[in-house]
């Protein structure tokens, strides 16, 4: 976990010193842009120059990772990139790491009066689990899908009424399931008033967590949404489809695939979020590149938070398509 927090630290600390030494910002100003208490800033500053970093240019030790940061969003499929260095051979801790600096990105845009949709899955998890707020925000928080039954930890229920007790914000749960039956139940759920009203202050939200999922891989929180067998995911992937998002199966173009499954969702497509003004992806590792890739290829979020490799596994990808 050290070396979590120091990465996070410095990152944070590299941004103040940015901001006050190149930009010229006061520490109060910067103080409300990031949303951090003025002495927080004061100290990143003192540290800051402590640690040599503060000469005539400001030093980082992860200068490679704000180049790939700025080659992801000269593809101009994303407006924001963060990116964080990947703990080799330990996938579990660079999501970990990848979440906590995806919850500082989230932190330094929220504003109070923001309604703030999210979805479940393991990545929001992590960021919720690990996220740490200075001050409390007047905020509403609410879920893009419907709920999964005895996934407590993933669930989207959970996570919302989580959040919004650490932000201090008011939580707005979906008390229906994330997979109807059949489309009779599927389109009464969506028309009951308590299910509308929360999906209509979804499709108002000005900031979104996302994850991204891949259906290929066994520990894939989909296939905690929708078990299947392996052979059935091997035909999705065979139909074409890429990944998951915002529990719809997309294809590598990112349109939804016409697939029964996502005919019976309780839950808003992703492209009635195509007003949020920031919607932040988060997602990790080899296995979500292609997932990712597709999510771009829609035009479904505006920042991506990941580890360098992927990023890098992105960047190459994109490169070959061009070619």
């Amino acid at each position: 976990m050290e070396e979590i927090d120091d990465f996070d630290t410095l990152r944070q600390m590299h941004t103040v010193l940015v901001l006050h030494f190149l930009e010229g910002e006061k520490q109060a100003d910067i103080a409300d842009r990031l949303n951090l208490s003025k002495s927080k800033v004061n100290r990143l500053i003192a540290d800051g120059r402590k640690m040599g970093m503060v000469n005539i240019t400001i030093n980082t030790p992860f200068q490679r990772l704000l180049v790939m940061e700025n080659a992801l969003v000269q593809t101009g499929l994303l407006q924001t990139a963060v990116v964080s260095p990947t703990i080799s051979g330990n996938p579990e801790l660079t999501l970990r790491q990848v979440s906590i600096v995806a919850g500082h990105h989230f932190l330094e845009h929220l504003r109070d009066g923001d309604i703030i949709a999210i979805t479940g899955g393991k990545a929001v998890s992590e960021i919720v689990e690990n996220l740490k707020s200075e001050r409390r925000f007047d905020v509403k928080v609410v879920p893009l899908t419907g709920g999964v039954q005895g996934k407590f930890f993933t669930d989207v229920n959970n996570l919302v009424s989580k959040l919004a007790e650490k932000l201090g914000g008011q939580a707005l749960v979906v008390h229906a399931p994330l997979f109807a039956e059949n489309h009779e139940q599927r389109d009464m759920l969506m028309d009951m008033t308590s299910i509308r009203e929360v999906f209509d202050l979804s499709r108002r939200a000005t900031i979104a967590l996302v994850g991204i999922g891949s259906i290929l891989s066994p520990a894939s929180s989909y296939f905690d949404l929708h078990p299947l067998a392996q052979k059935d995911r091997e035909l999705l992937v065979a139909d074409g489809v890429a990944a998951e998002f915002m529990a719809q199966l997309i294809l590598d173009d990112g349109t939804l695939a016409d697939l029964a499954m996502n005919r019976l969702l309780v839950a808003i497509e992703p492209k009635e979020m195509a007003r949020c003004p920031r919607i932040i992806g988060v997602a990790a590792g080899e296995p979500k590149v292609r997932p990712i890739m597709a999510a771009l290829n829609g035009n479904y979020i505006t920042s991506l938070v990941t580890d360098e490799d992927t990023a890098q596994a992105l960047l190459d990808l994109k490169k070959g398509i061009a070619s």
